[in-house]
């Protein structure tokens, strides 16, 4: 049998050398334990309402990464693998897989027997169309998938991936919710991101969907004919869009809801702690870590200047905003990676502490002396959202800066407005703004500071106009080296360059605060939490 593309001989396991870096995290299924469950035996039946607050545009991410639609895309439609608490690779729709040692060609064993919501059988076919489809299409995926000159289907349950580069991150990209396989019956011929399947799922996943009633909910049911019975347990998976904060808080306490992952107001928390129904579960995302920052426009003459930014810094008092706007829900930052990424997390980086004179002293030194109005220049502060701690940030530095001579004056909008401003029209001068790191940093860290991604009218980009020739070469290099040891070392060196020149400031990371009945067992398991296909869930009556 020979490639579809390239005439290649198929590739054996034995074909695959493995390197250190494959080793320790390529191994086939059976070298790695599966994910370990509750010791109850799982109970079957019974319906779960969960709330992720806004309602996204879709509900397969194929073509689209709205944070809202994670909960749902992988509950339909799955990927190849799924990941432990170590991010070790576990198997999902691949059940076995190598990488070579020069990183250049991944083998993928398919999981035989699984057939799509419609009753198709799902094939390799399916798994290259995806994942190029993916590349083309996926805001993330044109960077994940970049490095994939072919996806090569070698027989019906057998597929390769060819690259011209090696990309180490690439194991870890195959989450349900990052990179769907979807139907090619269904998408092949058609605008990937105008598929009705899009808004209305066909997947091989545990739960099938039924209805989407705009602004009220999206229903899904057990798939009968999942591959992995007895699973799922639960009956069914509603998915509310409710945003009034008031109205999430007495969902959750009067069971409206069963889990709320969103617009719970930190001073509900500790009552809710207080109520024996409910766990209220602040345990990290790994596979999507957060942080808030103040992303400064180094187009702006002020902020241009290194000395600006650095007294405004000093100006600051991040502990504050951890205990004030976020009642401790939340964990000082002082660099670009979330401590919630551990594996790429730098711990002793420089810090800018809170120090007012010393922003004074330094804003003279700019020369940018006092006016009579005892100000020395003024700037605009725009939080993501109107309200919350977006808002209640940008609050707080704009006092914080008034008292070292900077007339900041605060402006609001919503969020599709804020994107508008800042990434097309680059009409700001500071944005408090949430980002997330995701799995790796050359996934979701490099797109922020590096100068070639630099791209007005793309949200989520390089905002600040930040450009550095070592730090670009730190990232480039990073991205395709496959000895981890130097690789951490490059994202180490990166780290304190950026925090040396400061382009954004990072402030925290934002605790994850899920609320749930306690009879919702297996609800986290793994690095996906919520994110994964929730096969595992079940309701202890």
């Amino acid at each position: 049998m020979t490639s579809r593309q390239t005439g290649t001989p198929k590739p054996t396991r034995r074909a695959f050398l493995l390197s250190s870096v494959a080793l320790a995290t390529v191994l086939a299924v059976g070298a790695i334990p599966e994910i370990v469950l509750a010791a109850e035996e799982p109970t079957r039946g019974g319906s779960v309402s969960i709330n992720i607050g806004t309602e996204p545009p879709v509900l397969v991410l194929i073509a689209h990464s709205a944070g809202a639609a994670y909960y749902i895309s992988g509950k339909a439609t799955e990927s190849l693998l799924t990941y432990d608490r170590d991010f070790n690779p576990q198997p999902l729709l691949a059940t076995e897989w190598t990488v070579s040692e020069d990183g250049l060609r991944y083998w993928f064993k398919l999981r035989q027997g699984v057939r799509w919501h419609d009753g198709k059988d799902f094939t390799a076919e399916d798994v290259a169309f995806s994942i190029l489809a993916l590349k083309e299409n996926h805001p993330r995926g044109r960077a994940t998938f970049a490095h994939v000159q072919q996806a090569n289907v070698l027989n019906s349950h057998e597929v390769e991936l060819i690259l011209s580069k090696p990309a180490p991150y690439l194991l870890t990209a195959f989450a349900s919710f990052e990179a769907p396989i979807v139907p090619k019956h269904l998408y092949e011929g058609t605008k990937i991101a105008e598929n009705p399947h899009n808004v209305a799922p066909v997947g091989t996943g545990p739960y099938k969907f039924v209805e989407w009633v705009r602004g009220s909910h999206a229903l899904f049911v057990r798939n009968e004919d999942y591959w992995g019975s007895p699973k799922p347990y639960l009956d069914q998976i509603i998915f509310r869009f409710i945003i009034d904060p008031a109205a999430a808080v007495a969902a959750i306490e009067t069971g409206e809801v069963q889990v709320s992952t969103a617009n719970l107001p930190l001073t509900d928390i500790d009552r809710l702690k207080a109520n024996p129904n409910l766990v209220v579960d602040t345990d990290p995302a790994p596979y999507s870590p957060s942080i808030a920052r103040a992303e400064f426009n180094l187009e702006n003459k002020y902020l241009a200047d290194i000395k600006v930014r650095h007294a405004i810094a000093h100006a600051v008092d991040k502990d504050f905003i951890v205990n004030t706007v976020y009642l401790g829900y939340a964990t000082r930052l002082d660099g670009p990676v979330s401590p919630d990424l551990v594996k790429f997390y730098t711990p002793d980086l420089p810090k800018y502490e809170f120090d007012p004179a010393k922003a004074e002293a330094l804003l003279d030194e700019a020369g940018y002396a006092r006016g009579a109005d005892g100000f020395r220049f003024k700037l605009f502060i725009d939080p993501t959202q109107p309200s919350g701690p977006p808002k209640q940030t940008a609050e707080y530095i704009a006092q914080a800066l008034a008292k070292v001579g900077i007339k900041v004056e605060l402006r609001t909008q919503d969020f599709a407005t804020f994107v508008k401003r800042v990434f097309t029209d680059r009409d700001f001068d500071i944005a408090i703004e949430g980002m997330s790191n995701l799995y790796d940093p050359t996934v979701g860290v490099q797109r922020l500071y590096w100068s070639k991604n630099f791209k007005p009218g793309v949200p989520f980009t390089n905002g600040s106009k930040y450009s550095n020739p070592d730090v670009d070469r730190l990232l480039e290099t990073a991205a395709v080296e496959i000895d981890p040891k130097k690789r951490l070392e490059l994202f180490n060196a990166f780290q304190k360059q950026v925090v040396a020149d400061l382009p954004t400031l990072d402030i925290v990371t934002p605790a994850v605060i899920t609320v749930y009945d306690k009879r919702v067992k297996n609800l986290k398991l793994g690095v996906e939490h919520l994110w994964s296909n929730g096969a595992d869930i079940y309701l202890d009556e």
